[in-house]
């Protein structure tokens, strides 16, 4: 640099006005260069801004008079001389006088210049005093800020490379702050959704708008074993000038908030689980149907592949034995899985029985009545979990890696064991989970307990009321004969109907139909004596009506009993049929040359009411026709009329010649449903005798 470059006084930075783009020009820092006498010999357009005086103002004048005030002009001269002999720098404030006549404080930093011709210079930086300071304040806030601060921030290019990363950064991701300088984000962030918050940065870098608050959850490899979330947000980086210098990222970490609101949400669909298996468990009295249900709720909010096994000891209704370390005999009842898996093949099938030693974790469980959890399953735990080694290698190759067996416990008996199991759920059981299976287990340990309870006496009733139905042959003297007893399909207690066939003198054959209202053993007991009274007055040869008047009086003596009852005698010698009712359903009659219809006869009241005389009808059965007798059951449900329902039945009837077991499952397969909640009794009779001339068809005679 020369004397003459000095005293030019032009602006280096060109012609024209430039856009401030930096940090020197948002401080407006000037530079004066003054030359061994003290005059000014360099003006830059900053040095006006700062100081009033124009270029042309400045050049050529002495320094010192320019914009110093006299009281400091001899320190100022010292200082001068100090730094042109020494070639010592100096740094401090001091103030100025402007153009303006106003004094200033400003910051300077002098120091000495020589040119190619070994004449020397002073040159002058200078900036205004508290703009600098507020900038160093500012400066120092934010780096405070930054590395104080519990939010992660990052700075990055526009190549979204790290340019700076705060502690509370470091401390998120788990990497040193140093190695994030010159990688790429994609490189650090734990994310898997790492390409959208790239698009999302560099659209942030295209447009200037500012993204806030975006939610990402992921495992960051300093705790790659829990889940953690973050709220990030994006902002563009200028410089004054307008320049796009990168992006700035600031991450706050949500991890607790993330987790106590899932596991609000958690506990919410706990009570939804739990609300819904009130509903949903234990919706009939069958054991199978229990197990199925409880299957059902647990997956997959609870697991991936669940078992429901009950102890054969307890589906017996046999009491078992005080807990020991032995063998137990498990009925499988359910099996249910989230989606397709060879682990369905390594449990037992629904139905069969299978026995486990005592080390087996599922006879620990009833054998202990406690839970059992194996929150991460080995190959040392496999073998006490599946039936066998082939069961274990499924449940390996199904990716089995977390066990929880719970205890059915119901009026303090263990019943058997609820047997979760997670595949593609990456969670592992926790203790939470072993709550909310114990409460599924509980409620339908409850519902399994009534089920099979139910079932028992059912069965007891079901077996003493078959054993006092009788067991006649196909053919009497002028009739063949089918007959069907059902029960109830859609409750677990037999009720008390019944139907009898009575050989009687001279050929003559009783057909009788009954109902005890009520059901249970007792219904099946009452049932038992009216059908032995009514075979002993059947002995005596007492007309249809006559009979019914002495089942009327037996029937008083049961209190809380009422009785229907349908009483016939056929004769095959002269093809009639005598008829008695009490207060039962109409009886069917169907012929090869007539339709099928129901017998018009007088309704009269059922047995138990007590004085009512029964009047007997005789009706004319002709060779091929059809009698059929039944109760309520086959043809009384909650969702129909009862003249519908017997106008299908009549319906059925429309082919006589029909064997008579098919005509017996027609009816019941067309009539009945799962939901039918009352016994059926059905005694169907065909007259296979000739009649003779001059017998009517239809007379009604005095009971």
């Amino acid at each position: 640099m020369t004397a003459d470059s000095f005293r030019s006084g032009g602006d280096v930075r060109g012609s024209g006005e430039p856009r401030p783009t930096g940090l020197l020009d948002v401080l407006s820092v000037s530079a004066v260069v003054v030359d061994a006498g003290g005059r000014v010999v360099f003006w830059t357009p900053q040095a006006e801004e700062l100081f009033g005086y124009t270029a042309e103002e400045a050049l050529g004048t002495y320094a010192a008079r320019l914009f110093i005030h006299p009281e400091h002009l001899q320190a100022v001269v010292d200082l001068f001389t100090e730094v042109l002999r020494t070639g010592r720098g100096w740094a401090g404030t001091f103030p100025i006088r402007h153009k303006d006549g106003s004094t200033r404080l400003m910051e300077f930093r002098n120091m000495r210049l020589q040119d190619d011709l070994g004449d020397v210079y002073a040159l002058g930086i200078a900036a205004d005093h508290n703009l600098l300071q507020r900038v160093e304040t500012d400066l120092a806030l934010c780096e405070r800020l930054i590395n104080q601060s519990p939010i992660g921030l990052a700075l990055l290019d526009p190549d979204l490379r790290y340019l700076l990363v705060n502690p509370a950064l470091a401390r998120i991701d788990g990497i040193p702050a140093e190695d994030h300088v010159g990688h790429h984000l994609r490189e650090t962030l734990p994310l898997p959704d790492v390409d959208t918050i790239e698009s999302a940065l560099r659209q942030v870098l295209t447009t200037g708008s500012p993204l806030l608050d975006q939610y990402h959850v992921g495992r960051p490899p300093a705790d790659p074993e829990h889940e953690h979330a973050w709220s990030l947000s994006f902002y563009r980086l200028e410089d004054p000038g307008g320049r796009v210098l990168g992006a700035a990222a600031s991450v706050v970490d949500v991890t607790e908030r993330h987790r106590a609101t899932a596991e609000a949400d958690r506990a919410r669909r706990r009570l939804a689980l739990i609300a819904d298996a009130s509903v949903r468990v234990g919706t009939t009295l069958e054991v199978g149907d229990t197990a199925r249900e409880l299957a059902e709720i647990a997956v997959p909010q609870l697991a991936d592949v669940v078992a429901v096994d009950v102890l054969d000891s307890a589906l017996a209704c046999r009491r078992s034995r005080r807990p020991d370390e032995g063998p137990e005999l498990f009925r499988a009842l359910a099996l249910k899985a989230a989606h397709p898996t060879v682990a369905l093949r390594a449990a037992d099938p629904p139905g069969d029985l299978a026995a486990y030693d005592g080390d087996r974790l599922v006879t620990l469980c009833v054998h202990s009545a406690r839970p059992v959890l194996v929150r991460h399953v080995g190959d040392r735990d496999l073998p006490r979990i599946a039936r066998d080694a082939e069961a274990g290698a499924l449940l390996a190759r199904a990716g089995v890696h977390s066990y929880l067996a719970v205890p059915l416990i119901a009026h303090g008996e263990v019943l058997g064991a609820l047997d979760l199991k997670r595949t593609r759920n990456p969670l592992p059981f926790d203790e939470d989970d072993v709550v909310l299976a114990t409460e599924l287990a509980g409620r339908a340990a409850v519902a399994i307990d009534n089920a099979r309870w139910f079932q028992s006496v059912r069965n007891t009733a079901l077996t003493l009321q078959r054993s006092l139905l009788p067991d006649h042959p196909p053919r009497h003297a002028g009739l063949e004969l089918a007959s069907r007893y059902q029960p109830a399909q859609a409750t677990s207690e037999v009720g008390g109907d019944w139907y009898d066939v009575i050989p009687l003198s001279d050929d003559k054959t009783a057909l009788v139909v009954g109902d005890v209202m009520g059901n249970g053993i007792d219904a099946a007991a009452t049932m038992g004596r009216l059908r032995t009274a009514t075979c002993a007055y059947a002995d005596l040869d007492l007309a249809p009506g006559a009979v019914l008047q002495h089942l009327d009086k037996i029937t008083c003596d049961l209190e809380h009993y009422i009785v229907t009852c349908l009483y016939a005698v056929y004769d095959p010698r002269t093809g009639r049929c005598q008829i008695a009712n009490a207060g039962h359903m109409p009886p069917a009659l169907a012929g090869p040359d007539h339709p099928a219809e129901l017998l018009d006869l007088p309704p009269g009241a059922p047995l138990g009411v007590g004085g009512i005389p029964f009047g007997t009808t005789t009706v004319r059965l002709g060779p091929g026709d059809l009698l059929v007798l039944y109760t309520d059951g086959l043809v009384e449900t909650r969702q129909h009329s009862l003249d519908d329902r017997l106008s299908v039945m009549l319906s059925f009837l429309d082919e006589p010649r029909r064997p008579l077991e098919e005509t017996c499952d027609l009816l019941l397969h067309g009539l009945r449903h799962p939901d039918d909640h009352d016994d059926v009794a059905l005694l169907v009779a065909r007259s296979v005798r000739a009649t003779g001339p001059g017998d009517t068809a239809f007379s009604p005679e005095a009971g």
